[in-house]
């Protein structure tokens, strides 16, 4: 059944569309913080639709919300009506963001809700140009795809907005690598006033920037850099992004947005995955005068319906009653002790916070990537019953973010899964 299917995804889906595994799986059904595929092998899932189901599978709360819209029969309105749920969860972010006087827009995606940030920034300034970090990823769209800086993932070199890359974003292979925080976040600083001084006009738009880079590894700069970014963006009135679309919700356990552990309020945050559990939701909170200079008309169809933003909201109440940043926090520093502690030479670095880890692979002796490591750790995990992502420049990252309802036993299995396959992926290679 698995290779019927797969021969027919080949057939009608895009060649660029990956695929995880040199034996691909159907996932059929999930509970907690595991699921089954099609053949009836059950995993506990470390990398949650790539962040997304949050919560974990099969949450009562989040599925009634779910029924309930279902069964008034009214799956889809759009934004020229009034959404009580749209509104609701609105208010529940706008009181969570931390922004003065936030308003709250709603897409489908992260990668939506990056453009609509980024439109608002260069309309908001009157200008195209736009910092971003290097090593970064923001989108697959036109204007996100020109403000990642990840050779992997930059399908075109045209772009609508003209960006200029800074350091800081991932320390491991940066050429401060080896200096203090403090003298880390100074050469960064420095870097950004050149970069604005030398190859811009002067009159940026914004800089977007992700607290921890995802795609990127999870590669996690020191704490207060884009703080001290922003007094240099202050100077020249750039609007700072933050993009937390994968840091969201609590998931780094210490703060509920990235951007905390900065000591910095942003202009905007983008948010999307966890936010749903699944659903298909995103969206960005900004400071009211941000977000009303649009001087055109403008709706979205999809964004905020009342499926998504009433489950959203089931969602996002579940994660504060229960107090899953609280388990990230705890859970995170079990897995990332554990990491750390194990005696490995193709494990580089281990970084992140909360259950937002990742572990860089490298030849033993050296920084030399192994992106063929990392394939073989997560098929051998694969084998033992753990998913697992991938991800970093060079695609030597392993990439850990298990649903945030994660318990201390399924932590502990998977810890001792992962450190078999990287041993034993160590004596093959």
């Amino acid at each position: 059944m698995s290779d019927s299917l797969l021969a027919r995804h080949k057939a009608v889906l895009p060649d660029w569309l990956s695929l995880y595994y040199q034996e691909p799986i159907e996932i059929v059904s999930g509970s907690g913080r595991h699921v089954t595929d099609a053949d009836g092998n059950t995993y506990l899932d470390f990398f949650a639709g790539i962040l997304t189901n949050a919560i974990g599978y099969d949450i009562d709360e989040i599925s009634d919300a779910i029924r309930r819209q279902v069964d008034t029969g009214v799956l889809h309105t759009s934004t020229l009506y009034l959404i009580r749920q749209q509104v609701e969860l609105a208010e529940r972010i706008a009181e969570l963001s931390g922004l003065r006087e936030p308003k709250v827009f709603f897409t489908n995606s992260g990668t939506e809700a990056n453009e609509t940030a980024l439109m608002l920034a260069t309309q908001k300034r009157r200008s195209n140009q736009v910092l971003a970090l290097r090593n970064s990823y923001h989108g697959r769209a036109f204007a996100t795809l020109a403000v990642t800086g990840n050779r992997g993932w930059s399908a075109t070199s045209l772009s609508p907005v003209k960006v200029s890359y800074v350091h800081g974003g991932y320390r491991y292979r940066s050429p401060f690598a080896e200096f203090s925080d403090a003298d880390y976040i100074a050469a960064c600083v420095d870097d950004l006033r050149e970069v604005i001084e030398t190859t811009t006009a002067g009159d940026v738009a914004c800089m977007i920037a992700e607290p921890i880079q995802g795609v990127g590894g999870f590669a996690t700069p020191p704490d207060g850099l884009l703080g001290a970014f922003a007094e240099v963006l202050d100077e020249y009135g750039i609007l700072l992004i933050s993009d937390e679309v994968q840091t969201g919700w609590g998931r780094t356990g210490e703060h509920f947005w990235g951007i905390q552990a900065h000591g910095v309020t942003p202009d905007a945050m983008t948010f999307a995955k966890g936010l749903g559990n699944g659903l298909a939701i995103g969206g960005l909170v900004a400071e009211a005068a941000l977000m009303d200079d649009i001087g055109a008309n403008s709706i979205s169809t999809f964004g905020g319906n009342p499926i998504s933003t009433g489950g959203a909201h089931a969602a996002l109440e579940y994660l504060l009653a229960h107090d899953l940043q609280g388990n990230a926090a705890k859970l995170g520093s079990q897995l990332l002790q554990g990491l750390r502690s194990h005696d490995s030479a193709l494990v580089g670095d281990v970084r992140g916070k909360g259950l937002m880890i990742g572990v860089e692979l490298v030849a033993p002796g050296g920084k030399k990537p192994v992106p063929e490591a990392a394939a073989r750790v997560m098929e051998l995990a694969k084998q033992r019953g753990l998913l697992i992502g991938k991800g970093g420049l060079h695609g030597n990252v392993l990439r850990l973010a298990p649903p945030m309802t994660l318990t201390e036993s399924e932590a502990a299995d998977a810890l001792r899964i992962l450190t078999d396959a990287i041993s034993q992926a160590e004596r093959e290679l």
